[in-house]
């Protein structure tokens, strides 16, 4: 099949700007390139966060509690169900299991769809976070039923499609990586007048932080973590980029730190070639984007021990990796790249090489293939 239709749902698509926000318009970008027609339905806000790509269905929503950045969609409405009837998609995807991506599937099965999801957000890994891990088995429990109808899972990390696999899911699941833009992201853009802007000197080692600034980034480690590597080494500055509702609390635990707020394009690439360690404890990445555009950006990374990070760290080589509670273990690894700068360009070295592996066309293109292979084979039966 040659030309055909993709049904888009999502809780993410242009309210707030973030990796899946980012992955599912470049997606989709791509798609309508090579002659894809797409249809997105999730939340969106006014004014929206970005500019996004296609055509999206706004369905009603609702802020999240606690996190009014984030919205939910709480209906998929007649005039929604009638647009999607009217464009009678071959794929439906669904990047987002809530209940719209519930009543989605619900209508996939019923008007006999190709139905395929994507894993984005590592749900269960963020109940701790918010004093909720006696929901866990639940959640498992219902992503595993919901799984159960896909035909395809796309993951972004073998270890994470191996912890699915772990948890019940038993889906087929493929390959859906994260790209980075080489020619933004690259170890040229470093510039020590942009140091010198903050107040860093020539001699300091910056630590670098970005995300957004949300408790479950692991920001308390992140903080104690420099904090104590500052009362050794003076020297030792912690530069924070990103923003986020967790943002005076983090300014409370590291009052000595470089905020800068939330940077893009060129100004977050330079923040990134312009520090010398990028630190990333966070537990709860599908894959790590920021941990990748780090790499291209010419640094040695430490981070958690976790499913997205360890895809992308080797120990040793471009990095160190730790769980989450080995908090010595941490101090450790970033004592010695701040007491080593031969070992810090030795690893800048190797993850700008191992950043080269990840390109956003050959990425895309892997899971246009997927898709025309479903199709392919469903037209067999």
């Amino acid at each position: 099949m040659s030309r055909f239709k993709v049904a888009l749902f999502t809780g993410n698509y242009n309210h707030i700007r973030d990796g899946v926000s980012l992955t599912l318009n470049r997606l989709v970008k791509y798609l309508m390139g090579q002659g894809v027609e797409v249809l997105v339905f999730g939340p969106t806000a006014e004014p929206p966060a970005m500019e996004h790509s296609g055509e999206l269905v706004a369905v009603p929503s609702n802020k999240l509690p606690g996190r009014p950045e984030y919205r939910f969609s709480r209906s998929f409405p007649s005039d929604a169900r009638k647009r999607l009837e009217d464009f009678d998609p071959d794929i439906v995807h669904i990047a987002t299991p809530d209940l719209l991506g519930c009543k989605a599937l619900r209508w996939a099965k019923r008007n006999d769809k190709s139905i395929v999801s994507s894993y984005h957000t590592h749900f269960a890994s963020y109940l701790k976070y918010y004093k909720l891990s006696a929901l866990e088995f639940l959640l498992w429990k219902y992503l595993g039923w919901f799984y159960s109808h896909c035909r395809h899972i796309y993951v972004p990390t073998p270890s994470m499609a191996e912890e699915l696999k772990e948890r019940g899911i038993e889906s087929e699941m493929k390959i859906w990586a994260r790209g980075i833009e080489h020619d933004l992201f690259n170890p040229d853009r470093r510039s020590d007048d942009w140091r010198a802007g903050l107040g860093f000197e020539e001699d300091d080692v910056v630590i670098t932080f970005v995300s957004r600034l949300v408790w479950e980034k692991n920001l308390k480690l992140y903080a104690e973590m420099l904090n104590r590597l500052k009362q050794k080494y003076p020297n030792v500055k912690a530069l924070v980029v990103g923003d986020g509702p967790a943002s005076d609390g983090l300014r409370e635990l590291l009052p000595e730190a470089v905020y800068t707020g939330f940077l893009k394009g060129e100004e977050l690439a330079t923040a990134y070639a312009s520090s010398d360690i990028f630190f990333f404890p966070s537990d709860t990445e599908t894959f790590g984007n920021v941990t990748l555009e780090a790499m291209a950006s010419g640094l040695p990374c430490v981070v958690a021990d976790a499913a997205g990070s360890k895809s992308l760290v080797k120990q040793e080589n471009n990095g160190f990796l730790a769980g989450i509670d080995q908090k010595d273990r941490f101090f450790a690894y970033l004592e010695r790249l701040v007491t080593k700068k031969s070992l810090r360009q030795e690893m800048a070295e190797v993850s700008v090489k191992m950043s080269r592996n990840y390109s956003w066309e050959n990425i895309n293109n892997n899971l246009l293939g997927y898709y025309k292979e479903l199709l392919e084979q469903e037209a067999r039966l």
